[in-house]
């Protein structure tokens, strides 16, 4: 189990406890101080990581070898976020990854927006397509459907569930309609 600690600019590998019961510290991976990891997803192959963090609006590509239980940072892949107004911080909340490992999308709070990534030139090598608007108020959380055709945001502030169409060939989300969530926190499929 990989977890992020924004707290210690860590991410947590953990596994089971065999003796005691419970989860045990497996490893420790240290990421930039300062940094903040709020949200990490892997990528379909497995292998590759992305660690998403809330105070220096950036993504960190890591290499997980699971025979070790071992993360490695690779790549600091800066989120461009030009435009913002005066005063106004960006807090990247939520990353996922296409299920046909396509794309990476990256919802960032305070510029309400979902960024996407191609990842053409390989899962390690996220890049910038584009942003768009995330249809609502800080989302919070991001959700792709199982055929990677969707893609959803959590609009915590303005109470809403907003869904798009994704673009097969740059992988940009088209907005195509939001639905009344108070305080949407997170979606999931079962």
């Amino acid at each position: 189990m990989l977890s992020v600690d924004l707290g210690t600019d860590s991410v947590r590998v953990c596994g089971p406890d065999e003796t005691a019961g419970g989860l045990r510290l497996h490893a420790e991976t240290a990421l930039r101080p300062g940094s903040g990891p709020r949200h990490l997803a892997f990528h379909p192959d497995g292998r590759t990581v992305y660690v998403l963090h809330e105070l220096e609006p950036q993504l960190t590509v890591c290499r997980w070898d699971p025979g070790a239980g071992r993360l490695e940072p690779a790549l600091e892949v800066p989120l461009a976020l030009e435009g913002l107004p005066e005063g106004v911080r960006a807090y990247p909340s939520a990353v996922v990854a296409a299920p046909d490992g396509s794309a990476v999308w990256v919802a960032v709070r305070g510029a309400d927006t979902i960024a996407a990534f191609s990842l053409a030139d390989g899962a390690d090598r996220p890049r910038l397509t584009g942003s768009v608007p995330c249809g609502g108020s800080r989302p919070r959380d991001l959700a792709a459907d199982p055929s990677g055709r969707r893609l959803y945001a959590a609009n915590e502030h303005s109470g809403d569930v907003t869904w798009f169409a994704v673009d097969r060939r740059t992988g940009l989300p088209i907005r195509a309609g939001s639905v009344a969530v108070p305080a949407a926190a997170c979606v999931v499929f079962a």
